[in-house]
């Protein structure tokens, strides 16, 4: 088996998908989660982005359907967190205002974030390091400060977290570790980025998230895609199990190699 094949059976992507198919399974897999658990219903943090938003828009499809199948009330909270001022929150709250969501809330993490860079300053000058915190440092602070965020909200009302990441996100370990990759639940983890499109124009995720440049939002004008080098058609290419150009299927080899930890289970003897 090459590396290829193990990477596409280890993140469980098919070449071709059954949109329709595939959002029923994963609202199921949302309904079910939520019934075992005895939570109250799904958290899901709204970034703007159509991850998020095809996350959401499955999270109230799984809370409307249990809620008329079991008569309780059962919840999508919709939470949004820009770091000072975001400039596409609006996009946030038009994917709310498209599927419908009646729960809402703004946490801004800018005061939080700046409080912890700040001792880790003080820890660097302790240590004879006189220097601000690293650019990319910071971005990881903003990604666990929301996670704590929605931990807090999450624990007083009883809600599952769910996360947005994707197998073409996996593959690149484009995430933060115990940042937005720490979840409860990962229902789009199967799917690609181009897949991951599919559902969004299915289920009907607003026409200008479905336009925009893929985007983390941790610093002003980055961009998945040029950070990676490499664009996610290649990349969901390369899952769906085709051939790219040697670089590309390079790069997204070693990023995989490099990223396992972000990954596996924590390691211990």
């Amino acid at each position: 088996m090459s590396l290829q094949e193990q990477i596409i059976a280890e993140l469980g992507v098919k070449p071709v998908i059954n949109v329709e198919s595939e959002v029923k399974e994963r609202v199921a897999f949302l309904k079910n989660y939520v019934k075992n658990a005895g939570a109250t219903g799904l958290l899901i943090a709204i970034s703007g982005g159509i991850d998020s938003a095809v996350a959401a828009g499955l999270c109230k499809l799984a809370t409307d359907e249990l809620t008329k199948e079991t008569g309780q009330d059962y919840m999508t909270l919709g939470v949004f967190q820009p770091y000072g001022t975001q400039e596409d929150i609006d996009h946030s709250y038009a994917t709310a205002k498209a599927f419908d969501l009646k729960h809402t809330v703004e946490t801004n993490i800018e005061d939080a974030v700046t409080e912890v860079a700040l001792e880790v300053e003080q820890g660097l000058k302790a240590m004879g390091i006189h220097r601000h915190i690293s650019h990319k440092g910071k971005g990881n602070v903003k990604a666990r400060t929301r996670m704590v965020m929605q931990y807090a909200l999450s624990f007083e009302l009883n809600l599952i977290v769910v996360g947005t990441d994707h197998a073409s996100e996996a593959i690149t370990g484009f995430y933060t570790k115990w940042g937005d990759g720490a979840v409860d639940i990962t229902p789009l983890s199967s799917l690609n980025k181009r897949q991951v499109r599919q559902l969004a124009a299915y289920i009907g995720v607003p026409q200008p998230i479905l336009d925009k440049a893929p985007t983390a939002g941790l610093w002003e004008g980055q961009t998945d895609e040029e950070e990676l080098g490499l664009t996610y058609d290649e990349n969901s290419d390369y899952l769906e199990g085709k051939e790219i150009n040697a670089v590309s299927r390079e790069r997204l080899e070693g990023f995989y190699t490099r990223t396992a930890h972000k990954r596996d289970s924590i390691p211990g003897i």
